[in-house]
Parts: C-alpha cells; structure tokens; sequence
C-alpha cells in the first residue's frame, strides 16, 4: 500500500537515514551482505539512500522497486551510477525470470503490504539458486507502538509477528541462515539452496 504522508515524511528524514546507514546497512554487512560483483534487487526501495549504500560496494547490477512513483522520482534525481529504479508493485516481479538475481534485500517495508507473503515468494522466484535474502521487519512490540502512533499506515491484513515471517520463509523453501534482534526488529539472511541434480 501507499504510505500515509507522515510515513513518507517519515521514511525520507534524516533520522531514517542515519538508522540504515550507522545500524540496518552495517549489521546486514556483518551478516554477510557483499553486494560487489553481484546483480541486487531492493524491494521497497524509497527514495534510494538504500541504493545510494549498495552501490557505494560494486554491484554488477541494481534494480530498484518501490510502489510510490513519488518515491521514484526522488531515488532517480540521485543521479547513481548504473542503479535503476521502477515504480512496481513487489508482489509481481514478473518483469524479472527466473533466477536472475543474486540478491534481495528488504529494509523493512513488508509490515506495509497486506499480501507480504507474495513478495517473500517472488523474491525466491527470481533468485539464483545460492542467492541471499536480507530482510529486517518490526516485532510485535515495535509494530503495536506503531499501530497507536498511526494506526491507518499499516492495514491489518500486514500485521504479522516474527515467528509468521520466519515459517513463510522457510515454506517457500528460504534456509535461515542467521538471525539478529536490535531495537525491536529481526534481521534476516536467508539462502535459496542449490538444487543438486539427480544422478542419471
């Protein structure tokens, strides 16, 4: 969905911009987030000071995916090397084969979108088999906080606990490899295994 104007207001501040850039960016790093050479989707992609941190590490590639065109017009006047930016709705990547991207990453944009499992299945579709997934999404305690401050940004069929997140992962066949907590939110690495094939 949208973001209300107070999310959006919110979502391009300057204290947004130093959470990802000093906390959420550094902690996926050491988490194993090594964008260099490698061909990246950011899901939720805002107004681009996610991009602009990507490709700060080489990238082969890029792209970027935000439902608000306002959000795109804002990720493009940074004018980023070789970054691209499409004004789409995550639930259907199918502008992208399948597994044609090494990673996906989420900076906590799910808890926006009532059908939030499509997008977890469609970042799977379009991985290669290897490919990570980094994601962070609010706990339930961060997400109640939220729901009182402004209760019409988060519609309630995107309201969904951690536990939920992590069981849909692994459902549409992600393998959790680290987990972290820091102020209330999970961060995730999840690989999409290699599929051996069968001996003839």
């Amino acid at each position: 969905m949208r973001l209300t104007d107070s999310e959006f207001r919110a979502m391009n501040s300057a204290p947004r911009r130093f959470l990802q850039r000093r906390v959420e960016f550094p902690l996926f790093q050491r988490m194993g987030l090594a964008p260099r050479d490698l061909d990246i989707i950011e899901i939720g992609c805002g107004s681009g000071y996610g991009a602009e941190l990507i490709s700060r590490c080489g990238p082969r590639s890029y792209v970027g995916v935000d439902l608000m065109p306002e959000q795109i017009a804002l990720a493009q006047k940074r004018l980023i090397p070789g970054a691209e930016f499409m004004a789409r709705d995550a639930t259907d990547l199918s502008c992208f084969g399948d597994s044609t991207r090494d990673l996906a990453v989420i900076f906590g944009i799910l808890h926006h979108i009532p059908t939030w499992r499509a997008v977890i299945t469609e970042c799977h579709r379009v991985l290669r088999p290897g490919g990570r997934l980094f994601l962070e999404e609010p706990g339930n305690r961060v997400m109640a906080l939220a729901h009182r401050l402004s209760p019409e940004a988060h519609p309630k069929e995107a309201h969904f606990d951690l536990s939920q997140l992590e069981s849909h992962l692994a459902a549409v066949g992600f393998a959790i490899e680290s987990t972290r907590r820091a102020f209330g939110f999970g961060f995730y690495c999840a690989r999409k295994p290699v599929t051996l094939a069968k001996a003839s």
